[in-house]
């Protein structure tokens, strides 16, 4: 068996953008007519850049490859250029393909993914969601920095089925990070987790998902005043580019650090748990190398009694992609959904994934066990121009 073709999709992601702007898919097709498909996620590109890298790439190793052959392709692709280090952007690329390899290797043994790398170990997966807004409205106040509207948007979700949910409390900083925070910012932020945990009481996790905004000491301040409100991480306290200063933070505080969506490869994964640095990993599949690189990551984290819970804010590719990891994980703790994957996560699959009472119920189709409807997609091509495919660089 040999891949054969390629296709990709750039697909604008409408209002209220749930999951970013816009979604890079890539399809692959075998001389025996098997298609798998994979996702990008976030490479810093404008799409015609992006498509052009994923054709060369393509056209340089996937080509004529086998799909089996993943540990090989991956080194090929990782290798070229002679630079061999965790580029986030060529290993996003990588992720796509090797998803689709492993979907067609599914589809040609007739097996769903996770039983190739395990086995089914969760017969379903905890479930969270941010705190979405309930409309669109540009004016609407953020649930994530008002104490009011925390609470009241927290206990919907709860009411919903969810047993976690997750903010950032401390606002629009991220440009400038890392920053100090002030009295009132930290005030404010402290006001807002003391207003979800009032809201929904011990029924509810609550995971604090700052975005590296801040310096290592204004982490530690914050921490200290939230630590009474029991959060179950502390997600990218500062930011991932200094991992001794993530140990810091960890060394100072009972809330377990959580991080991982902005770092590629089991590299880079190897320094937090060298030193100690986060107890959670939350690699993003559609940019840490893919699925095995993930299970390998996953293994890494077992051995350090760390646990994995990982990234989404994507499409409903890499969603799945996380699932089948998750699935096959003995140290799986919690799968980030966008909201009840609805919307248009469910629109653009021919079967959407199931979610159920606060839990993602693993498909047990072959392959991926999902399957890309091209009709919706040709209806919504990107006809932007940003290079920013993440709404949440806008948001904050």
């Amino acid at each position: 068996m040999k891949i054969q073709e390629l296709k990709t999709f750039i697909v604008g992601n409408p209002p209220p953008h749930r999951g970013g702007l816009n979604w890079t898919f890539v399809k692959l097709t075998t001389d025996t007519g098997i298609v798998g498909v994979g996702e990008v996620y976030d490479a810093p590109f404008a799409p015609r850049a992006l498509v052009a890298m994923i054709e060369t790439t393509a056209e340089r190793f996937v080509i004529g490859a086998d799909p089996f052959k993943i540990e090989e392709l991956w080194r090929k692709m990782y290798t070229h250029g002679y630079n061999q280090r965790p580029d986030v952007a060529k290993v996003a690329i990588m992720s796509a393909f090797e998803m689709a390899c492993w979907d067609i290797i599914g589809k040609e043994l007739n097996q769903p993914v996770y039983n190739l790398l395990g086995g089914k170990y969760n017969e379903k997966l905890r479930s969270y969601s941010y705190l979405y807004p309930s409309s669109s409205d540009p004016t609407q106040k953020s649930a994530h920095t008002d104490p009011y509207l925390a609470g009241e948007t927290a206990a919907k979700f709860v009411k919903t089925g969810f047993t976690a949910i997750k903010l950032d409390p401390v606002g629009p900083t991220i440009r400038k990070a890392p920053v100090q925070l002030s009295l009132a910012t930290l005030d404010n932020a402290e006001a807002v987790v003391k207003s979800v945990r009032e809201a929904v009481g011990g029924s509810c996790d609550i995971l604090i998902g700052t975005h590296g905004q801040m310096t290592t000491s204004s982490a530690i301040r914050l921490a200290r005043r939230i630590e009474k409100y029991d959060p179950l991480w502390f997600e990218e306290p500062v930011p991932p580019e200094n991992v001794d200063e993530m140990a810091r933070v960890a060394r100072f505080t009972t809330i377990p650090v959580a991080t991982g969506e902005r770092l590629a490869t089991k590299y880079e994964f190897r320094e937090l748990l060298e030193k100690q640095a986060a107890q959670i990993l939350q690699m993003a599949l559609g940019r840490v190398g893919g699925i095995l690189e993930a299970k390998k990551i996953a293994g890494m984290a077992e051995a350090h009694y760390a646990q994995i819970a990982p990234h989404l804010y994507c499409g409903p590719i890499e969603a799945i992609a996380n699932i089948q990891v998750d699935t096959c994980s003995p140290n799986f703790l919690v799968q980030e959904s966008i909201e009840t994957f609805g919307g248009f996560h469910a629109k653009i699959l021919k079967e959407p994934i199931q979610w159920q009472d606060g839990y993602i119920i693993p498909p047990t189709k072959p392959g991926l066990g999902v399957e890309l409807d091209e009709e919706v997609l040709a209806q919504y091509p990107y006809e932007g121009t940003s290079t920013c495919i993440d709404v949440r660089e806008l948001e904050l």
